[in-house]
């Protein structure tokens, strides 16, 4: 079953027309409960899509008592993606949704929005998520993209945070729809550049964080289909990385833009990267990929 493209009008595409018969009737009332894209500012549009996306899926969820992912159903699920959204609009000064916070650590945060929801309708958590994103992106229209903020425990510039989340949401948003048998369309290619563009400059922390001494060697990164494109990516976290100019390097990876977001976001299984060069560190930079993913 298809989600018959429900959130492209929010991108400013062309509404499709729903197909006859009963599924009509069950595309008009997911349309009817769903809610129009935040107004954010351009650099945050990638994660304004993905929350419009993941509205377009819950619309349509039927098994909302099914496990998605770490065991958590439909509603645990929205109390986390509310949890993370909160800890980066606290950083933000936006506005936080649910209890106040107590612990800026995405699974303590997690526990007490789970908590906090436990006792209330699925619709109303729904709502609570949607409210705290929707916060966070009308806040965002003042800030800085280059301001450096912590939030749960990861210090990054606000644009990269807001990457991020909306890497997050669309990886969530892929895992509910699917346990629900849903297919997900891909990310239009202005969203998914500027997070394929995240999970490139994040290669050199995932290696550094899993304890990869990798020199100052560089890796050219070749991403390919919508959202692509090539990297020179300097693996010393101290260097930036730019775009591929015939750098000499000690590897050279090639994947798809949107396996590559999904290997880093730890759902890489079927995803293989084709390398060229030091196999052994071709090796080890894939396994230290999804370090960052947590639940």
């Amino acid at each position: 079953m298809s989600l018959d493209r429900l959130y492209l009008d929010l991108l400013d595409e062309a509404p499709v027309a729903p197909p006859p018969g009963g599924r009509a009737r069950l595309l008009a009332t997911a349309a009817a409960r769903r809610r129009p894209a935040a107004d954010c500012v351009s650099w945050a549009r990638p994660y304004a899509g993905r929350v419009a996306a993941m509205d377009a899926v819950f619309a349509s969820a039927t098994a909302w008592d099914v496990e998605i992912v770490e065991g958590w159903h439909l509603q645990e699920l929205l109390g986390h993606l509310t949890a993370k959204d909160g800890l980066v609009a606290a950083a933000v000064g936006a506005p936080v949704h649910g209890p106040p916070i107590t612990d800026d650590e995405a699974m303590a945060r997690t526990a007490a929005l789970h908590a906090h929801e436990r006792s209330r309708s699925l619709l109303e958590t729904r709502r609570s998520w949607r409210d705290q994103a929707d916060a966070l992106c009308h806040a965002l229209a003042g800030a800085d993209p280059a301001r450096v903020i912590t939030a749960g425990g990861l210090r990054l510039p606000v644009g990269d945070q807001i990457l991020g989340r909306a890497l997050e949401t669309w990886i969530h948003t892929h895992d509910t729809a699917v346990s629900e048998g849903l297919n997900l369309p891909r990310p239009t290619a202005a969203e998914l550049r500027p997070m394929a563009d995240l999970c490139a400059r994040l290669l050199p922390m995932t290696a550094l964080l899993s304890g990869l001494d990798a020199g100052d060697r560089s890796v050219r990164l070749t991403l390919t289909g919508d959202g692509g494109g090539d990297w020179h990516i300097p693996l010393l976290p101290t260097k930036r990385a730019a775009g591929y100019e015939g750098q000499e390097v000690a590897l050279s990876i090639r994947a798809d833009a949107a396996e590559y977001c999904f290997v880093l976001g730890g759902r890489g299984a079927g995803h293989e990267w084709e390398a060229e060069g030091d196999p052994a560190l071709a090796a080890d930079l894939r396994a230290a990929a999804p370090v960052l993913s947590g639940p």
